[in-house]
C-alpha cells in the first residue's frame, strides 16, 4: 500500500461518479425522443434507458473472501466501469394520434426512461461523489499534515 493508495481509490470513485451522472443526464435528457435509432426494417425507435455497470478493480467477490480468510488485509484498488447497457423493458405506449410516430391505432412508443427514476439514481450517485471527495479531502489532509511533522 502506498501513501497515494486512498487518493488513487477514491479518484476511480470520483471518475466512475462523474460518468454514471452522464448518463442518467442523457437519460434525462432523452426522455421523450421517439426516434433515437433506425432499426433493420428501416423504422425509427425511441431512445433506450441506458444502464452503467460497475465494478471494482480488484475482481470479485471470490478474491475479496480469499484475502479476509488468509488476512493478508490488502485494501482495495477502486473501481471502474464495466459497461453500459440498455434497459431492455418495453417502451410506454402514449395514444396520442396527432403525433408524427403514432401507429395507425395512434399509440406512439416513447422511451423506456422514468424521470422519478432518474432523478433518485442521480441523487444517490451525487451522495456518492461527494462522499469521495470527502474522503479525499481527508486523505490530502493526513498527508499534509505528515509533511508538518519533519519541520
Amino acid at each position: 500500500m502506498t501513501i497515494f493508495h486512498g487518493m488513487n481509490t477514491s479518484g476511480s470513485a470520483l471518475t466512475a461518479n462523474r460518468f454514471k451522472m452522464d448518463v442518467i443526464s442523457s437519460n434525462l435528457a432523452n426522455a421523450e425522443t421517439t426516434r433515437a435509432r433506425v432499426d433493420e426494417n428501416g423504422d425509427w425507435q425511441p431512445y433506450r434507458r441506458k444502464l452503467v455497470n460497475q465494478e471494482s478493480r480488484d475482481g470479485k467477490f471470490d478474491s475479496f473472501l480469499q484475502q479476509a480468510m488468509n488476512r493478508t488485509n490488502t485494501p482495495g484498488t477502486g473501481v471502474r466501469i464495466d459497461s453500459v447497457t440498455e434497459d431492455q423493458t418495453p417502451f410506454k405506449q402514449v395514444f396520442n394520434p396527432d403525433h408524427p410516430d403514432a401507429d395507425e391505432d395512434g399509440y406512439v412508443a416513447m422511451p423506456n426512461v422514468d424521470p422519478l427514476k432518474e432523478m433518485i439514481n442521480l441523487m444517490s450517485t451525487t451522495r456518492a461523489y461527494e462522499a469521495n471527495v470527502t474522503a479525499l479531502n481527508a486523505s490530502k489532509g493526513m498527508l499534509m499534515k505528515s509533511l508538518e511533522i519533519g519541520r
